[in-house]
């Protein structure tokens, strides 16, 4: 059964686990759902969550920790973005910090004028920046980010090491990526997850990105399934998938495997052993 509308079955450790959550309610949203062209307004650059959206946050965690979610995830992948920073420092960062010269707090106090207090580092998994799990690159202030040095004082326990260069030279301001563009950007960071050693990650990132990436996946599955996965994230909304390596990306190993015949004895299978009898006159 290659194909169809009946389960597939695939090697665990050619699967991993991963949680991708759209950012929580930031400025610019409030305003461009009101009209479009608030999306082009300089004063949303990097815009940072609301109240509304830290609430979301705050909601989100709540989950992350009831489903015991948070003890599971081993690392964080967040987009380079003020917003999804705060997302995912949020939801999946430690306690409150306190003033310890041994562990860095993954937020600094007040960032992005927020009132909220820092988020410690202490017993969360590792977090770290991609550029490519963004949202379209251009046109819009509010998808431009900060440097990587403004960040870096900001969110000092968040890895930024895999970002080039301290500007956004990404961020064209008259040139906006095709959703063409930004789909293979997707399947390119997909692509990336498998170099990781971690089975189970959590993916902070933006609408157009989780739904131009998506709608790649799903074709050989019933239509429902495909608009599962397809269909608009909500600010805040977390959804659980697997991805399965069939070209061999990854080369990871199975933990769980155990190879059997220890110690060693005869075990041929009887079905085998009919087939290789020979045939009675």
């Amino acid at each position: 059964m290659d194909s169809g509308p009946g389960p597939s079955l695939y090697p665990l450790h050619r699967c991993k686990t991963i949680h991708l959550v759209r950012h929580a309610q930031g400025l610019h949203n409030v305003e461009g759902e009101k009209n479009y062209k608030a999306y082009l307004n300089p004063e949303y650059l990097d815009a940072p969550l609301t109240q509304l959206g830290w609430q979301q946050v705050d909601n989100l965690r709540k989950h992350v920790h009831a489903s015991g979610l948070s003890k599971r995830v081993e690392l964080v992948v967040t987009s380079p973005l003020l917003r999804t920073l705060q997302t995912a420092v949020g939801v999946f960062g430690g306690e409150g910090y306190t003033d310890r010269t041994n562990v860095l707090p993954l937020m600094v106090a007040n960032v992005g004028s927020s009132g909220r207090a820092a988020i410690s580092s202490h017993n969360s998994p590792p977090f770290i920046a991609v550029e490519d799990c963004r949202e379209h690159f251009g046109v819009h202030p509010c998808d431009k980010r900060h440097d990587v040095s403004d960040y870096q004082f900001l969110f000092p326990a968040v890895d930024f090491s895999l970002i080039e260069t301290d500007e956004d030279v990404l961020w064209k301001a008259d040139v906006r990526e095709s959703t063409e563009e930004l789909a293979t950007r997707g399947l390119k960071f997909l692509n990336w997850l498998w170099t990781r050693k971690e089975k189970e990650i959590a993916i902070v990132t933006h609408s157009g990105f989780l739904v131009h990436t998506l709608r790649a996946f799903g074709n050989d599955c019933h239509p429902s399934v495909k608009k599962e996965m397809c269909t608009r994230f909500a600010n805040c909304e977390l959804r659980s998938m697997v991805i399965v390596d069939r070209s061999m990306i990854g080369s990871d190993v199975s933990t769980t495997n155990y190879p059997g015949k220890v110690p060693p004895g005869t075990d041929l299978p009887s079905d085998d052993a009919e087939e290789e009898a020979p045939n009675s006159i």
